[in-house]
């Protein structure tokens, strides 16, 4: 039975993913931060882990566990990670780092262990979760879009250094997607940055806050979690999964007019988004 370790399955694209796959005859180490979370996914009857992605002997301790349960590792699925709103001249260096502390250097300690698994036995498959905003950038959404452009970075570089080593990576890159995403990234938005001081209070209070609060998702385009769970089972199936994977209109139209539009074109298309 092929295995796989998830990464933030607390909700969303990371407990559908898994459900997914367990339902299709996978077995699916699920992992989130908290512990109300991991009794969830162990009612469900999952193998869980407790990870913090920014923790390191986190992510050691369930490789290591997995090794010992099956003699082998299949695949990774770099899911866990969180939006910070904000105007780039309102984040701190230390709210960035905070970003990317989860977003890439978490997702990187994960993708560095597992492969030292898959080099032993020579074969494997990384999943990195990037974004359409990984290939466009929006605006109020420069820490967010600044850590999936990492993503695309390392993942693109490490595709290369893996030509003909039978272990594949492959990115996501997902569009508008049903999840808690919002709410976690209203918490972030208020506990991390002085609205009343900065240029853009207006905006803030006007648009920004009260989408973020908002419980109607009227995004264009937007797609269940389900859309992500089946491209994740696609790659398990494949013996040579493709290198990127869009998902939804919304990253297929944008990465269609990032090639085709001028810079500044495409900044006053992004602008009204």
């Amino acid at each position: 039975m092929n295995n796989i370790l998830i990464t933030g399955c607390s909700t969303g694209i990371g407990l559908k993913t898994a459900l997914t796959l367990k339902d299709n005859g996978y077995k699916v180490y699920a992992s989130a931060r908290e512990d109300k979370d991991i009794k969830k996914l162990n009612n469900l009857g999952f193998e869980t882990f407790k990870i913090d992605v920014t923790k390191k002997d986190d992510i050691s301790n369930a490789l290591e566990t997995i090794i010992k349960n099956d003699k082998k590792l299949d695949a990774v699925f770099n899911n866990a990670g969180f939006g910070q709103p904000g105007a780039v001249e309102d984040i701190s260096t230390e709210i960035l780092k905070e970003q990317f502390e989860t977003n890439v250097f978490g997702l990187h300690e994960l993708t560095i262990q597992a492969m030292k698994i898959f080099r032993k036995q020579g074969y494997g498959k990384i999943i990195q979760h990037s974004s359409v905003l990984g290939i466009i950038s929006l605006k109020f959404r420069g820490a967010y879009n600044s850590s999936k452009y990492a993503i695309e970075g390392l993942t693109d570089t490490l595709r290369q250094e893996l030509l003909g080593s039978n272990i594949y990576v492959s990115v996501i890159n997902t569009g508008p997607v049903a999840s808690k995403f919002r709410a976690n990234a209203l918490k972030k938005f208020n506990a991390n940055l002085n609205i009343e001081n900065s240029h853009f209070n207006d905006v803030y209070l006007q648009e920004l806050k009260k989408r973020l609060e908002s419980k109607v998702d009227d995004t264009p385009f937007t797609l269940p979690a389900s859309s992500v769970a089946n491209v994740i089972l696609n790659i398990m199936q494949s013996q040579k999964p493709k290198p990127r994977y869009y998902v939804t209109k919304a990253t297929y139209l944008l990465g269609f007019f990032k090639r085709i539009l001028s810079t500044s074109l495409m900044d006053r298309l992004l602008n009204k988004i």
